[in-house]
Order: structure tokens, then C-alpha cells, then sequence
């Protein structure tokens, strides 16, 4: 990896984690999508346990304090949303690669070039 990719990537991690341990100062109020929900008298109509609830309201229910809770939430948020990232970053660029020399085998030998040209263009 690139140092300005790095420095870029490690700069974007420390924001957001940053980010996630200041998040119980956040307001209380809810957020859009529920205000929505709750002017409109639709909220209490979702499913009680979806399978897809992994962290209700941002934060893990078995830990005993409200904002511990909500910053480790947001750390473990973070962490993962970085991990995927990243992995789907390496195989793609794996996968480009992989592409790359599988081209190139295709294309063949490159044209020789002239005296003090370059590929392709001969002299003028």
C-alpha cells in the first residue's frame, strides 16, 4: 500500500472512531427515519425481533452502562465497516491484477520498437 493511502486510510480511521467515542454526547432526539415514523404512527408496526438487528439502537444490550454501550458500538461498527472495506479492496485489486497478466498473456509479445522510439509509433 501506497504511504499516502495509508496515511489516508489511518487518518479516516482515527475520525471515525473519534467520532464513535464522543457519540453518547450525540442528541437523544430520534433520528429521521424514526421521527418519520413516529409523526406518522407507523413505529410500533416493524417487527418486534428482526433477525437482522445485531446492535438495537447502536449500542449492546449486555453492557451495563448506556454509554460505554454506545461507544463500544460504535468501535465495533468502525472495526467492521474497515475490515470489509479492506478486504473487498484487496481481492479487487487482486482480482484487476489477476486480469491484467491474464490480458496480457493474450495480447502477445509487444511490437519491437525502433532505434529511439517508442512501442508503436516507428520513425517520423
Amino acid at each position: 500500500m501506497k504511504r499516502g493511502y495509508l496515511v489516508l486510510l489511518l487518518a479516516g480511521l482515527g475520525i471515525a472512531l473519534v467520532i464513535a467515542i464522543f457519540s453518547p454526547l450525540a442528541s437523544s432526539s430520534p433520528d429521521g427515519l424514526e421521527r418519520v415514523a413516529e409523526d406518522k404512527a407507523f413505529v410500533d408496526k416493524g417487527e418486534k425481533d428482526p433477525p437482522y438487528k445485531l446492535i438495537a439502537d447502536y449500542a449492546f444490550p449486555w453492557v451495563g452502562n448506556e454509554d460505554a454501550a454506545t461507544i463500544l458500538g460504535g468501535v465495533v461498527g468502525v472495526v467492521v465497516v474497515t475490515a470489509f472495506v479492506l478486504t473487498l479492496g484487496v481481492g479487487l485489486k487482486a482480482l484487476s491484477r489477476r486480469t491484467a497478466i491474464a490480458d496480457t498473456k493474450l495480447a502477445g509479445p509487444a511490437p519491437p520498437t525502433s532505434a529511439g522510439g517508442e512501442a508503436g509509433h516507428g520513425e517520423r
